[in-house]
Order: structure tokens, then C-alpha cells, then sequence
């Protein structure tokens, strides 16, 4: 069930520990499920009990539940799986210390990700207590977050096929959008068809709402049908082996309105100058300022927001966003290899409109690439 050769694995592994030799790290606490996963291959969301990858020792290292050995077994590069037991009053860190000892870890200077969903502040600060004098314990959650910024080709292979997935959920979504359509029916014939296409669950909730919800960029439940004249805003990832490609699009149901008409020209452009400047060697921060400049020139700059998009990859919930965000003067220097989603975020409380267009795009030697075959022109319904 491996999604890479053990070539590409160990490549990977070779990278990480030399970045961590750089770094002066003895060994590595892996959390991050996206870090074991593009290390290991491994695939689980178990992360949300206690579990860690140990980099440092012969080979990895990997202690989690009984419910999770099978899952390393089947689909990762694991060879040494270790379980702590679940019981009342149960220590994982402890267990972990253990085992860092077993691995002559012991009192050294250890890596450790904590910028992550797969290390609470619970269990932070009971390894914390666990291994206080036992270890040094050094931030490196920028480490493989960083390294798997930039893409091989077997991912990218990975990345175009969820694009293609996205644009078929468009398509399906599409079909449904009109008056009276029930926002529930739309949004299981556009997660369908990811599905349909051997595609994966999203790591985090498809965006959808109607009316005033076409306002809002966060998912709510409960679902309305539409009126005559609406609109609807949806945000979904097409995601193939956990790598996601999104997009972002507001559909009119009607007559538009002329604040829809003005708004998607502004946003158009926006885009076209954000993927502008997304080129090997620009600041993630120049990508941010041209798509605020453009948006503020036309008149929108109290509809748009502070930030306009991420890196994209292998992720899992609660989120498919990487650490890397387009925002005045965010320093990430953009490299070919590089998957980016931008979105035109537009939310225009005067009117109560929105518009919302956003794709993914690979970086190329060239700029970016748009992997999505759809247009920018303003969909209606």
C-alpha cells in the first residue's frame, strides 16, 4: 500500500537527517502526521491519541497504539513499532522516554515538532515532565514542514490528479447549482465525484454556503435550498494520496447583480497578479502585496482579507493547509516544485455580496502553472 518507491523514502529520510546534522540534532521527535507520512508513508489518523515517530536511532521508530500497528505495518516503511498500552491512568511519555533510552537518546539533543494537531498541550507538557533532564528538547517543527515544500515528481504526479478531481467536483457541482437546488444534494455530488475518481476525504470540512453564508470562508452546519436569485460560495480539495489541489468559486444563481460583476473583474485581475509574481525567487510576500495592491486599486480593500492563500501538499485534518501563507511580508522564498492554492477571498458586508475564485498552481522554472482546466469567468446559474 506504499504510494512512493523505498527509493523516494529513503531519500527523504537522508534529507531529514542531514538537516538534522545541520542543526546540530542528535535524533528527532516526529508528531506531525504529514512529516511521518511523507518520511514513512504511513497513514492513519490515529495521530489524534498519543503517537511519535523516533528519527536518531538505526532506523525509525515508531510508538503508538495497538489499534495503529497493523496500520504501520500495511502502509509504511516501518520496521520497528513499539505500543504502549492503554489503561487507566496511561503514560505515553513515559513510555517514550523509555524508549529513547533503549535507543541511546538518552540525554541528548533532540528535535522535536510541536506546531502540529498530532501533539496536544496536554501531552506536551507531560513529555516534557517525562524527559526533563533525561533530554534536551529543541523547536524543529519548521524542519520537514520546510523540506516537503518542494515537490518530486512522483507528488506531482499526485498533485495534477487531485486538480483533475477538483475540476470534476466543479463540474458535478455545477450540475446541481440552480433555483431550488438544496445545498446538501450539491454538496454530495461535488465530494462524490472526488470519490468516484479514487480520490480521498479532504482534510478539513468543503466550504458551502448560500445567501449571506456566501460571506462566510469557514464551514457551519445546516443546509438551505436556494432562491431564484442567490448565490453560493464553495471551497473544496480535489485530494489524491492525501495531496490536495483546491478551489474556491462563488456561482450567482439568477440575474447577477452589478456589485457580483465588479466584483469578480477586481478579483480576475487580483489573481492574474498574485500567479504573476508567483516565481522561483520571489518572497511569498510580494505574491500577497500584488493581489492587495489590485484589490485596493478597484475599490475593495475592506472586502478582502489579510491574506490570500497557502503551500499545499500531503495533509490531514483538522486542516489541508501547510505553515507557509501568502501575507505582507512573509519571507518563504518560492522555489520550482512548490504547489500553491490562492484564493481571491472577497466578502463585501455593504452589499452582502461575495466572490471568491481560487486555484491551485504549480511552480515551474517559468512562474506557475494552473492545474486547473477551468476558467476565471464569472459562473452563473
Amino acid at each position: 500500500m506504499l504510494h512512493f518507491t523505498d527509493t523516494e523514502f529513503a531519500g527523504r529520510l537522508a534529507r531529514t537527517e542531514a538537516e538534522m546534522e545541520r542543526r546540530g540534532l542528535d535524533g528527532m521527535l516526529v508528531f506531525a502526521p504529514e512529516s511521518q507520512y511523507w518520511l514513512t508513508g504511513y497513514d492513519t489518523f490515529g495521530y489524534c491519541f498519543f503517537q511519535c515517530l523516533v528519527l536518531g536511532g538505526v532506523e525509525p521508530v515508531l510508538l503508538t497504539r495497538s489499534a495503529d500497528l497493523r496500520q504501520a505495518q500495511l502502509t509504511s516503511t516501518i520496521g520497528d513499532v513499539r505500543i504502549w498500552v492503554d489503561r487507566d491512568g496511561a503514560t505515553p511519555a513515559d513510555d517514550l522516554q523509555a524508549l529513547l533510552a533503549d535507543l541511546g537518546l538518552a540525554g541528548k539533543r533532540l528535535g522535536i515538532e510541536t506546531d502540529t494537531h498530532g501533539l496536544t498541550a496536554a501531552n506536551y507538557k507531560k513529555l516534557a515532565a517525562a524527559l526533563d533532564g533525561r533530554a534536551e528538547l529543541v523547536e524543529a517543527s519548521d524542519l520537514i514542514s520546510e523540506l516537503r515544500l518542494v515537490k518530486s515528481e512522483a507528488e506531482i504526479i499526485y498533485a495534477r490528479r487531485a486538480a483533475e478531481l477538483s475540476d470534476d467536483a466543479l463540474d458535478a457541482a455545477l450540475d446541481k447549482i440552480g433555483p431550488g437546488a438544496d445545498e446538501g444534494e450539491i454538496l454530495a455530488a461535488l465530494q462524490g465525484a472526488i470519490f468516484a475518481g479514487g480520490g480521498d476525504f479532504p482534510a478539513n470540512p468543503v466550504i458551502i454556503g448560500s445567501d449571506r453564508h456566501a460571506l462566510l470562508c469557514r464551514s457551519h452546519s445546516g443546509r438551505r435550498k436556494l432562491s431564484g436569485r442567490d448565490q453560493i460560495t464553495l471551497e473544496w480539495a480535489g485530494a489524491y494520496r492525501n495531496y490536495h489541489a483546491p478551489m474556491m468559486r462563488t456561482v450567482v444563481v439568477g440575474e447577477p447583480r452589478d456589485s457580483h460583476r465588479r466584483m469578480n473583474e477586481a478579483a480576475v485581475a487580483a489573481l492574474q497578479a498574485a500567479e504573476a509574481c508567483l516565481k522561483p525567487g520571489n518572497p511569498m510576500g510580494l505574491v500577497y502585496d500584488a493581489y492587495a495592491r489590485t484589490m485596493d486599486a478597484a475599490g475593495f480593500g475592506h472586502a478582502r482579507l489579510n491574506a490570500c492563500g497557502y503551500a499545499v501538499g500531503a495533509r490531514y485534518a483538522p486542516s489541508w493547509m501547510e505553515h507557509q501563507m501568502f501575507y505582507h511580508g512573509a519571507p518563504t522564498v518560492i522555489r520550482p516544485g512548490m504547489t500553491f492554492f490562492l484564493h481571491m477571498i472577497m466578502m463585501d458586508s455593504r452589499t452582502g455580496t461575495a466572490m471568491c475564485p481560487g486555484r491551485t498552481s504549480l511552480v515551474t522554472e517559468a512562474g506557475a502553472e494552473p492545474l486547473s482546466r477551468h476558467g476565471l469567468g464569472l459562473l452563473c446559474r
